[in-house]
């Protein structure tokens, strides 16, 4: 079968294409014929080497993939069917590899149907993140009539977050560059204020007393964004860089609650992953594709998302 890996770490060039023999479905497991599977920024650490596989190389990237069930283990407690339409999520750092292959065996629940109406490429963006934004909001833990901010929310995620924080009848207030503005309006932001430095004081003025919580899905760090945030809220950060800066002592002076929203928590939670479908088939939620490419565009693929820029996600076609 075909995957796309890097056999030497490096940068985008490294990813190339190789024939590895194909997986078969074992006990409790679904095969997927991947169709598509997106192109993730998390998906360069592998691939430089910053992530360590327990695979042999070729190492290959990706966390999320949409697909049809090929194959179904036997004893696996599963509705699906061959021929299904499926979305799943995947670690590529576990000996299966990553997502970025023809064929996919995974627990059965780890795959849950697609989206009826959504393209299979929609489907591919949905899976990781999908439910990293469902994990930020609730560590956020903002509830009906209460206000949450979101930084980077013309990003996939904090897109996210945006649409699920207003169907569940949360005020948003998001950041957003010019150009973007428009976008994340589109998204259900209540306010929009200038992305940039001094963020956290435009938010202020859009919500004096500040906000109840705080979703950073731009990595500005907890130190930037803090003041945005009253007097025992929560901020969330995407990764660890964003919880640096602040210090404990303002934590506790101010007790402001912190988290990092890591997906791999929610990654066996079957019932969260079927709540994105519902969600895309309901017009909560709505996929974002930026640019389909073939998978032998991989090199490009991640050119393009490392040059910054792209509103959506990049995906690749098997």
């Amino acid at each position: 079968m075909k995957v796309v890996g890097v056999a030497q770490f490096g940068g985008p060039e490294a990813l190339q294409v190789f024939e590895v023999p194909e997986p078969h479905a074992g006990y409790g497991q679904v095969r997927i014929r991947v169709l598509a599977a997106s192109v993730n920024p998390g998906d360069r650490y592998l691939r430089n080497g910053s992530l360590v596989a327990v695979s042999a190389p070729p190492y290959i990237p990706g966390m999320e993939a949409a697909g049809r069930v090929d194959e179904i283990g036997p004893g696996t407690d599963t509705d699906l069917r061959v021929g299904d339409r499926v979305m799943a999520v995947t670690m590529p750092t576990e000996p299966r590899g990553g997502a970025y292959s023809q064929y996919l065996v995974l627990p059965a629940h780890a795959v849950v149907r697609a989206p009826a109406g959504a393209s299979l490429a929609e489907a591919a963006t949905l899976p990781m993140n999908g439910l990293t934004a469902r994990l930020a909001l609730d560590l956020a833990d903002v509830s009906t009539g209460q206000t949450l901010a979101v930084i980077g929310a013309a990003g996939v995620v904090g897109g996210y977050v945006t649409q699920m924080a207003r169907a569940e009848g949360i005020t948003v207030v998001a950041d957003a560059a010019p150009q973007d503005e428009e976008l994340v309006r589109s998204l259900g932001a209540d306010m929009v204020v200038l992305r940039g430095p001094g963020v956290a004081h435009r938010i202020l003025d859009a919500v004096p007393g500040g906000v109840d919580g705080l979703v950073d899905a731009a990595g500005l760090g907890s130190a930037a964004v803090a003041a945005a945030v009253h007097k025992g809220g929560a901020i969330v950060a995407l990764n660890g860089d964003g919880l640096r800066l602040i210090s404990p002592a303002e934590l506790r002076r101010r007790s402001l609650r912190r988290y990092l929203a890591f997906v791999p928590d929610y990654m066996g939670d079957q019932g969260r992953l079927d709540r994105l479908r519902r969600q895309v088939e309901a017009d909560e939620v709505t996929p974002r594709v930026a640019r389909v490419l073939s998978a032998e565009q991989a090199s490009e693929a991640h050119r393009l998302m490392e040059a910054g820029g792209v509103r959506g996600r990049l995906v690749l076609e098997f």
